[in-house]
Protein backbone atom coordinates (compact mmCIF):
# COMPACT_ATOMS: atom_id res chain seq x y z
CA UNK A 1 0.00 0.00 0.00
CA UNK A 2 1.65 3.27 -0.81
CA UNK A 3 2.60 5.67 1.63
CA UNK A 4 0.72 8.96 2.04
CA UNK A 5 1.67 11.41 4.87
CA UNK A 6 -1.95 12.85 5.55
CA UNK A 7 -2.62 9.29 6.94
CA UNK A 8 -0.27 9.98 9.67
CA UNK A 9 -2.24 13.00 11.35
CA UNK A 10 -4.38 11.90 13.78
CA UNK A 11 -2.07 9.87 16.67
CA UNK A 12 -3.80 10.93 19.83
CA UNK A 13 -1.99 12.17 22.89
CA UNK A 14 -0.27 9.56 24.70
CA UNK A 15 -2.39 8.69 27.28
CA UNK A 16 0.02 5.99 29.71
CA UNK A 17 2.70 6.55 31.76
CA UNK A 18 5.02 8.37 29.80
CA UNK A 19 7.98 8.10 32.12
CA UNK A 20 7.43 4.41 33.27
CA UNK A 21 7.05 4.09 28.97
CA UNK A 22 10.46 5.71 28.08
CA UNK A 23 12.25 4.10 30.72
CA UNK A 24 11.15 0.64 29.75
CA UNK A 25 12.02 1.40 26.16
CA UNK A 26 15.46 2.31 27.08
CA UNK A 27 16.09 -0.72 28.76
CA UNK A 28 14.94 -2.14 25.67
CA UNK A 29 17.37 -0.40 23.51
CA UNK A 30 20.59 -0.66 25.80
CA UNK A 31 19.58 -4.56 25.54
CA UNK A 32 19.68 -4.35 21.74
CA UNK A 33 22.69 -2.34 21.59
CA UNK A 34 24.06 -4.39 24.09
CA UNK A 35 23.14 -7.82 21.51
CA UNK A 36 25.17 -5.90 18.89
CA UNK A 37 28.04 -5.82 20.63
CA UNK A 38 28.03 -9.82 22.10
CA UNK A 39 27.28 -10.99 18.72
CA UNK A 40 29.41 -8.21 16.25
CA UNK A 41 26.24 -7.08 14.47
CA UNK A 42 25.96 -3.99 12.79
CA UNK A 43 22.77 -1.52 11.86
CA UNK A 44 21.96 1.60 10.61
CA UNK A 45 19.27 3.68 12.05
CA UNK A 46 17.91 6.79 9.45
CA UNK A 47 15.68 9.91 10.15
CA UNK A 48 14.20 11.55 7.91
CA UNK A 49 11.45 14.33 7.84
CA UNK A 50 10.45 17.61 8.20
CA UNK A 51 12.41 20.68 9.89
CA UNK A 52 11.48 21.22 13.13
CA UNK A 53 9.97 17.42 13.22
CA UNK A 54 11.62 16.26 16.53
CA UNK A 55 14.29 13.98 15.08
CA UNK A 56 16.39 15.29 17.53
CA UNK A 57 14.64 14.84 20.28
CA UNK A 58 13.84 10.92 19.34
CA UNK A 59 17.34 10.13 18.83
CA UNK A 60 18.34 11.64 22.47
CA UNK A 61 16.06 9.68 23.57
CA UNK A 62 16.85 6.27 21.70
CA UNK A 63 20.44 6.81 22.66
CA UNK A 64 20.48 7.65 26.58
CA UNK A 65 21.06 4.24 27.70
CA UNK A 66 23.61 3.46 24.84
CA UNK A 67 27.45 2.93 25.31
CA UNK A 68 28.93 5.92 23.42
CA UNK A 69 31.88 3.79 22.31
CA UNK A 70 29.63 1.61 20.10
CA UNK A 71 27.51 4.04 18.53
CA UNK A 72 27.72 7.07 15.96
CA UNK A 73 25.29 9.77 15.33
CA UNK A 74 26.00 11.33 12.27
CA UNK A 75 24.13 14.99 11.24
CA UNK A 76 24.17 15.07 8.18
CA UNK A 77 24.25 18.76 6.92
CA UNK A 78 25.37 20.29 3.47
CA UNK A 79 28.24 18.43 1.53
CA UNK A 80 31.54 20.22 2.01
CA UNK A 81 33.54 20.86 -1.14
CA UNK A 82 35.35 17.88 -0.99
CA UNK A 83 32.00 15.93 -0.53
CA UNK A 84 30.63 18.07 -3.59
CA UNK A 85 33.60 17.21 -5.72
CA UNK A 86 32.48 13.27 -5.87
CA UNK A 87 30.21 10.99 -6.00
CA UNK A 88 27.18 11.93 -3.26
CA UNK A 89 26.97 8.45 -1.88
CA UNK A 90 30.91 8.73 -0.78
CA UNK A 91 30.56 10.55 2.67
CA UNK A 92 27.91 8.08 3.80
CA UNK A 93 29.98 4.49 2.91
CA UNK A 94 32.91 6.71 5.32
CA UNK A 95 30.46 6.23 8.04
CA UNK A 96 28.98 3.15 7.59
CA UNK A 97 28.92 0.98 10.89
CA UNK A 98 31.62 -1.38 12.05
CA UNK A 99 30.49 -4.66 13.56
CA UNK A 100 29.25 -4.38 16.94
CA UNK A 101 28.35 -1.02 15.99
CA UNK A 102 25.18 1.04 15.44
CA UNK A 103 25.27 4.46 13.09
CA UNK A 104 22.56 6.81 13.50
CA UNK A 105 22.04 9.62 10.70
CA UNK A 106 20.43 12.38 11.15
CA UNK A 107 19.38 12.82 7.64
CA UNK A 108 20.49 11.01 5.49
CA UNK A 109 21.18 9.85 1.30
CA UNK A 110 17.89 10.61 0.90
CA UNK A 111 18.78 14.25 0.49
CA UNK A 112 19.85 13.70 -3.03
CA UNK A 113 16.16 12.83 -3.72
CA UNK A 114 14.44 15.85 -1.33
CA UNK A 115 16.34 18.94 -0.89
CA UNK A 116 18.22 18.60 -3.47
CA UNK A 117 15.88 17.73 -6.01
CA UNK A 118 13.48 20.75 -4.99
CA UNK A 119 15.82 23.32 -4.56
CA UNK A 120 17.50 22.66 -7.60
CA UNK A 121 20.95 21.45 -6.16
CA UNK A 122 21.10 18.46 -8.42
CA UNK A 123 19.76 18.00 -12.33
CA UNK A 124 17.00 16.11 -12.89
CA UNK A 125 19.06 13.17 -14.49
CA UNK A 126 20.52 13.16 -11.30
CA UNK A 127 17.95 12.72 -8.90
CA UNK A 128 16.11 10.26 -10.95
CA UNK A 129 19.08 8.02 -11.08
CA UNK A 130 19.59 7.88 -7.37
CA UNK A 131 16.41 6.30 -6.94
CA UNK A 132 18.07 2.96 -8.37
CA UNK A 133 21.06 3.93 -6.71
CA UNK A 134 20.00 4.01 -3.66
CA UNK A 135 18.21 1.12 -3.52
CA UNK A 136 21.34 -0.48 -4.59
CA UNK A 137 23.15 0.46 -2.03
CA UNK A 138 20.69 -0.24 0.94
CA UNK A 139 20.64 -4.03 -0.97
CA UNK A 140 24.51 -3.40 -0.98
CA UNK A 141 24.46 -3.48 2.53
CA UNK A 142 21.53 -5.58 4.02
CA UNK A 143 23.62 -8.49 1.76
CA UNK A 144 26.51 -7.94 4.01
CA UNK A 145 24.55 -8.20 6.74
CA UNK A 146 23.82 -4.42 8.06
CA UNK A 147 20.33 -3.84 9.27
CA UNK A 148 18.77 -0.83 7.59
CA UNK A 149 15.86 1.01 9.62
CA UNK A 150 14.49 3.71 7.97
CA UNK A 151 12.20 6.43 9.70
CA UNK A 152 10.00 9.41 8.50
CA UNK A 153 9.12 12.29 11.41
CA UNK A 154 5.87 13.77 10.01
CA UNK A 155 4.36 17.07 11.37
CA UNK A 156 1.93 19.34 9.71
CA UNK A 157 2.48 22.49 8.97
CA UNK A 158 0.64 23.68 12.14
CA UNK A 159 2.64 21.81 14.43
CA UNK A 160 5.80 23.13 12.21
CA UNK A 161 4.63 26.68 12.65
CA UNK A 162 4.48 26.36 16.49
CA UNK A 163 7.68 24.27 16.39
CA UNK A 164 9.40 27.08 14.38
CA UNK A 165 8.04 29.76 16.64
CA UNK A 166 9.42 28.08 20.31
CA UNK A 167 12.63 27.92 18.54
CA UNK A 168 12.95 31.70 18.48
CA UNK A 169 11.11 32.56 21.81
CA UNK A 170 13.58 30.09 23.32
CA UNK A 171 17.25 31.60 23.57
CA UNK A 172 18.62 27.93 24.17
CA UNK A 173 16.86 26.89 21.01
CA UNK A 174 17.44 29.26 18.38
CA UNK A 175 20.82 27.99 17.31
CA UNK A 176 18.47 25.34 15.53
CA UNK A 177 16.72 27.51 13.37
CA UNK A 178 17.77 29.40 10.54
CA UNK A 179 16.51 31.32 7.07
CA UNK A 180 16.41 27.49 5.15
CA UNK A 181 13.72 25.98 6.90
CA UNK A 182 11.52 29.27 5.64
CA UNK A 183 13.21 28.20 2.09
CA UNK A 184 12.10 24.60 2.92
CA UNK A 185 8.37 25.87 4.47
CA UNK A 186 7.55 28.26 1.70
CA UNK A 187 7.83 24.94 -0.70
CA UNK A 188 5.83 21.71 1.33
CA UNK A 189 3.66 21.50 -1.66
CA UNK A 190 7.05 20.17 -4.06
CA UNK A 191 8.16 18.83 -0.69
CA UNK A 192 5.42 16.64 -0.70
CA UNK A 193 5.48 14.99 -3.98
CA UNK A 194 9.14 14.30 -3.68
CA UNK A 195 8.65 12.51 -0.47
CA UNK A 196 5.45 10.44 -1.75
CA UNK A 197 8.11 9.66 -4.87
CA UNK A 198 10.64 8.93 -2.38
CA UNK A 199 8.17 6.45 -0.25
CA UNK A 200 6.73 5.20 -3.24
CA UNK A 201 10.47 3.94 -5.16
CA UNK A 202 12.20 3.10 -2.30
CA UNK A 203 9.75 1.31 0.43
CA UNK A 204 11.39 -2.02 -0.19
CA UNK A 205 11.84 -5.24 1.86
CA UNK A 206 14.39 -5.37 4.27
CA UNK A 207 14.18 -1.19 4.08
CA UNK A 208 10.67 -0.38 4.51
CA UNK A 209 9.73 3.04 5.33
CA UNK A 210 8.08 3.77 8.81
CA UNK A 211 5.99 7.13 9.43
CA UNK A 212 6.12 8.56 12.77
CA UNK A 213 3.46 10.75 13.61
CA UNK A 214 5.17 13.32 16.00
CA UNK A 215 2.23 15.77 16.18
CA UNK A 216 2.04 15.03 19.51
CA UNK A 217 5.97 14.45 20.95
CA UNK A 218 5.41 11.83 23.83
CA UNK A 219 3.06 9.53 21.30
CA UNK A 220 5.69 9.93 18.50
CA UNK A 221 8.61 9.56 20.77
CA UNK A 222 7.05 6.12 22.48
CA UNK A 223 5.97 4.71 18.91
CA UNK A 224 9.65 5.45 17.23
CA UNK A 225 11.59 4.02 19.74
CA UNK A 226 8.85 1.17 20.05
CA UNK A 227 9.15 0.60 16.41
CA UNK A 228 13.19 0.67 16.43
CA UNK A 229 13.26 -1.89 19.69
CA UNK A 230 10.77 -4.49 17.91
CA UNK A 231 12.64 -4.31 14.47
CA UNK A 232 15.67 -4.65 15.92
CA UNK A 233 15.16 -7.46 18.68
CA UNK A 234 14.11 -9.36 15.48
CA UNK A 235 17.14 -8.64 13.45
CA UNK A 236 19.67 -9.32 16.13
CA UNK A 237 19.90 -12.06 18.67
CA UNK A 238 19.29 -11.18 21.72
CA UNK A 239 20.58 -14.46 23.53
CA UNK A 240 23.39 -13.95 26.34
CA UNK A 241 25.99 -16.18 26.69
CA UNK A 242 26.88 -18.39 29.29
CA UNK A 243 29.66 -16.50 31.95
CA UNK A 244 32.58 -17.68 30.68
CA UNK A 245 34.38 -20.54 33.13
CA UNK A 246 37.90 -18.33 33.41
CA UNK A 247 36.18 -15.64 34.23
CA UNK A 248 34.15 -17.17 36.87
CA UNK A 249 37.44 -19.44 38.63
CA UNK A 250 39.34 -16.09 38.46
CA UNK A 251 35.82 -14.21 40.50
CA UNK A 252 35.79 -17.17 43.14
CA UNK A 253 39.95 -16.93 43.64
CA UNK A 254 39.62 -13.43 43.96
CA UNK A 255 36.29 -12.58 45.93
CA UNK A 256 34.95 -16.02 46.69
CA UNK A 257 32.20 -15.08 43.97
CA UNK A 258 29.17 -17.90 43.90
CA UNK A 259 26.87 -18.24 41.10
CA UNK A 260 23.64 -16.65 42.18
CA UNK A 261 20.74 -19.35 41.99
Amino acid sequence: MAIKLEDYESTPKFAGDYEAEMEALQERLAKVQVAHIVHEKRSMILFEGWDAAGKGGIIQRMTAEWDPRYFHVWPIAAPTEEERNRHYLWRFWNRLPANGNIAVFDRTWYGRVLVERVEGFCSKADWKRAYREINDFEAQQIDAGTNVVKLFIHITQETQDKQLAERIDTPWKRWKTGTDDYRNRARRAEYLDAMHDMFRRTDKPGAIWKVIDNNHRKAGRIAALRYIAETLEALVPMDMPEADPEVVALAKAAFGYKPKK
